[in-house]
């Protein structure tokens, strides 16, 4: 049978191929025989791994992950037999979607297949810092210990991501309804002040030039909305499109990490991310180049990626992690001083969650103060359009009745 397969080879670069198996499993071990990782597999003329149309791959939620990961541990801790474990949990799961992969992974471990060997064949639901680390706990039998620092890793990414969400809520409805009271004073109010405005002075009345300007963009939107909903639907689609290519996704992080404010939220992100993952990976057993590229990829970042990457090349040329890191344009001095002391004293992974504990409670600080600085802009944003409408009413029918 023929699968067309997507995969990162030994530098990270992701590449796409066709190859030859009998199924599935044997087509992933041909894969890593290459030195290649897979990411996802299909049969020619088949779906892909991951595809929205298959229910067996229905979202799986961070939070369920995040349960199952920590209820695992637990059990193997226990001394509960792996496959009787996933059995219990593929029992108890309430997403169908999940469950199938539970099951798929059970059944791969049955019949003999590494329990990382299994999971890598569900890249939708376990990423590759999961498959790793899973593998580097079988190897060293320690998984339920890693089983434990996943399920921890996940609450903290959890926990920061709520926070944001819960920070950015009230700017984003205070941003949204500004918008909207800008689209409904041009759209209702605006066409019929002006038109009074026009009835006082005549025809040929000198107005404004702010006057003018709200007048022209009044008409434009009331006129033209259709040419205006269009080119809105295409800027989003092709910006979408655009954004989704690794080009354009280094174009907006760097863009993002410009701006005031969100920089400093998206850099200590970033690095209690980095610091984590990492000191999980290394703890673990997963060697320097394998976590640094791992690590990469999972931060979510391009800028930051480019700057791992370039690190992995110089560990790889001999060259300690801190070295490359030290001279870093985003990653403060503080990171790779903090991983020569660990290079020096060998407990890497120790000194670096101490970084991730200490970012994590600076993005909580940064992003409870967040709403705080954002709602008075926000109220400033709507003041001014209101503001701009207002005077450009105000200013011709003030002239007009002192005419009078």
């Amino acid at each position: 049978m023929k699968y067309t397969y997507t995969a990162l080879d030994k530098t990270g670069k992701k590449i796409t191929g066709s190859i030859e198996a009998s199924n599935v499993a044997f087509a992933n071990e041909s894969l890593k025989n290459r030195g290649l990782k897979p990411l996802g597999m299909k049969v020619e003329g088949g779906m892909l791994s991951g595809s929205p149309f298959s229910k067996a791959n229905k979202k799986v939620k961070p939070k369920e992950l995040m349960v199952f990961t920590r209820q695992l541990s637990t059990m193997i801790n226990a001394g509960v037999p792996l496959v009787r474990s996933m059995a219990t949990l593929q029992a108890q799961t309430e997403n169908p979607g999940f469950k199938k992969h539970i099951a798929g992974v059970s059944k791969d471990v049955e019949g003999g297949m590494a329990f990382a060997d299994a999971l890598e064949k569900h890249p939708t639901v376990f990423s590759p810092i999961y498959v790793n680390m899973v593998r580097a706990g079988e190897a060293g039998g320690i998984l339920d210990a890693i089983l434990l620092k996943l399920a921890i890793q996940q609450e903290k990414d959890a926990h920061i991501r709520g926070k944001f969400k819960s920070a950015m809520t009230y700017p984003i409805i205070l941003l949204s309804i500004t918008f909207l009271v800008f689209i409904g004073l041009m759209v209702i109010v605006m066409p019929k002040l002006g038109k009074i405005i026009k009835d006082l002075g005549g025809p040929n009345a000198e107005l404004p030039p702010l006057t003018q300007v709200m007048l022209a963009i009044s008409h434009f939107m009331t006129s033209q909305w259709y040419i205006l909903i269009g080119g809105l639907i295409i800027i989003s689609f092709f910006s979408k499109r655009y954004f989704s290519t690794p080009k354009g996704r280094r174009k907006r992080d760097q863009m993002l990490m410009k701006v005031p404010v969100l920089k400093d939220v998206i850099k200590k992100v970033a690095i209690a991310r980095f610091a984590r993952i990492f000191a999980s990976l290394m703890s673990a057993g997963v060697n320097v180049v394998d976590s640094l590229t791992i690590t990469s990829k999972a931060i979510g970042n391009a800028v930051i990626e480019d700057e791992l990457m370039l690190a992995s090349k110089a560990v790889v040329n001999g060259q300690q992690l801190s070295v490359p890191l030290s001279n870093s344009k985003v990653l403060p001095p503080i990171v790779s001083q903090m991983m020569a002391i660990g290079e020096e004293t060998g407990q890497t992974d120790e000194i670096l969650i101490k970084v991730a504990d200490f970012y994590e409670e600076e993005v909580d600080a940064v992003v409870e103060s967040l709403s705080s600085i954002l709602e008075p802009i926000m109220i400033v944003v709507m003041g001014t359009m209101v503001g701009l409408i207002a005077a450009s009413v105000i200013g011709p029918i003030s002239k007009l009745s002192s005419q009078v």
